[in-house]
């Protein structure tokens, strides 16, 4: 079941039986949902000459109705089927794609994949029924043409496809219309989207707080010429709200992490498993290097730190192609992979898990045995046991150095806390994002560095 803060995302065969649930148990005739659908399609057309283009399912019946009530309001409109030539979209100030629904999966065939590209081809407005054509509506993946809509009107809930990347880059703004299914389908998605909701999951301090009690965080990493990242990761640890951070790093790094930090512990790296017997989680990873010796370290600690462990960067090469290995943990793990990383981990290629991000997450997750945070604008939360979380994105500010190690501190704090790993990922995920944004707002967006997140950290709460 998905937790209260995760807006549920149905895939395709779940929307199918959310539709038919809706017509067979709650008595709502399929025509009447498929007329409120193309109502709110035609409620988000611009002004203009519409060319409103459709398929055979009840996609292009959402459309065909689209077109009657514009035509009913005075549009000037042309409804049409593939084939078709690029001159019929020719002085449309919008076209309205309802070509595929989203059950539709793979390559469209050669002649959808024809008006696929004289869509996109027309310089008009596009406005997709549901999802994008082409765009698998449950995970995101495109195997061949697909729609670049400017937005997409969805109904009921919308489809995991729509926040997954690729397909979230061709949904446009996303609006999720209701037409009147009940609020209480009997079958639960697995994948939500993410709300601030989930920050209201973690302790704050209070009048009976400690340094102690408010989480003791072990970050461990920091080579030679390495060393911003497990600043930046001990920093945003802190900002997070942990009590306590101590860094463990080689020995003549120590003082250049010293001058840094001034609030944190420092401590040599020799030391790191003796000190994550007092640590409520340790951040693995940040600048440690990937050199044999490096790696072996982030092996060694990964098998006998008794502590809920984040594994993040040369923390994550470390157990590239051997991923099965962290399943043999008895504490919580979880991973902050980038694209690349993900895939020497899944000794795959990056274009694999781009083109199979939901996938690749998940599958990562459950060879791990632990909560794999596949970072990106749609940051993908999955858990081995299958709940996966989506991140709205939305914080361009974050595409620069570093801040990948303010998100491995900020989930450190959380799970120093206490709290339970796919809830401190998600909360992390949040976190940062806002700050991100903020950072954004204050700084403009080109100007931007991991820093300025971490010092908006605090202010980043919901209020």
């Amino acid at each position: 079941m998905l937790p209260d803060w995760l807006e549920p995302l149905p895939d395709a065969a779940q929307q199918r039986a959310i539709d038919r649930w809706a017509i067979d148990k709650q008595g709502i005739p399929g025509d009447v949902l498929m007329e409120r659908a193309g109502r709110a399609l035609a409620a988000h057309v611009p002004e203009g000459r519409i060319a409103v283009v459709c398929g055979k399912g009840n996609n292009g019946g959402d459309g065909h109705i689209a077109a009657r009530v514009l035509r009913d309001r005075g549009h000037e409109v042309i409804e049409l089927e593939p084939p078709f030539s690029a001159a019929d979209l020719t002085g449309s100030a919008a076209v309205l794609d309802a070509l595929l629904g989203t059950g539709a999966t793979g390559a469209p065939r050669e002649e959808i994949a024809a008006a696929i590209e004289l869509i996109n081809a027309s310089g008009a407005t596009v406005i997709a029924c549901d999802i994008p054509s082409g765009v698998d509506g449950s995970t995101g993946e495109i195997a061949g043409a697909a729609v670049n809509a400017d937005a997409t009107v969805t109904f009921h809930a919308a489809k995991p496809g729509l926040w997954i990347a690729p397909g979230k880059q061709r949904a446009g703004a996303v609006t999720v219309a209701d037409i009147g299914i009940p609020a209480d389908p009997p079958l639960e998605p697995q994948i939500g989207l993410m709300t601030d909701a989930v920050l209201d999951q973690i302790p704050r301090r209070g009048a009976q707080s400690t340094k102690f009690t408010a989480g003791n965080v072990l970050v461990v990493g920091g080579s030679p010429g390495l060393t911003g990242a497990p600043i930046m990761a001990a920093r945003a640890a802190a900002r997070a709200g942990a009590g306590y951070v101590t860094v463990a790093a080689p020995p003549e790094t120590l003082p250049a992490l010293e001058a840094k930090l001034l609030e944190v512990m420092s401590a040599p790296i020799d030391r790191a498993l003796e000190l994550s017997a007092r640590a409520d989680a340790l951040v693995v990873g940040p600048g440690l290097g990937r050199d044999e010796a490096a790696l072996q370290r982030a092996r060694l600690l990964a098998r006998q730190a008794e502590r809920p462990m984040i594994l993040d960067a040369d923390g994550l090469n470390a157990f590239a192609g051997r991923l099965e290995e962290l399943a043999e943990r008895s504490h919580p793990t979880i991973l902050t992979p980038h694209v690349g990383e993900l895939a020497r981990l899944l000794a795959v290629s990056p274009q694999h898990v781009n083109d199979h991000r939901l996938a690749s997450a998940q599958e990562a997750s459950k060879l791990a045995n632990g909560v794999v945070v596949l970072k990106g604008d749609d940051t993908i939360i999955a858990s081995p046991d299958g709940v996966t979380a989506i991140s709205r994105g939305g914080a361009p500010a974050l595409a620069t150095a570093g801040t990948g190690d303010v998100l491995g501190g900020v989930i450190g704090a959380f799970l120093a806390k206490g709290v339970e790993p796919f809830v401190a990922a998600c909360a992390g995920v949040q976190l940062h994002l806002r700050a991100g944004q903020l950072a954004g707002q204050k700084i403009g967006m080109e100007g931007v560095i991991a820093s300025d997140v971490i010092e908006l950290l605090p202010k980043a709460w919901p209020s």
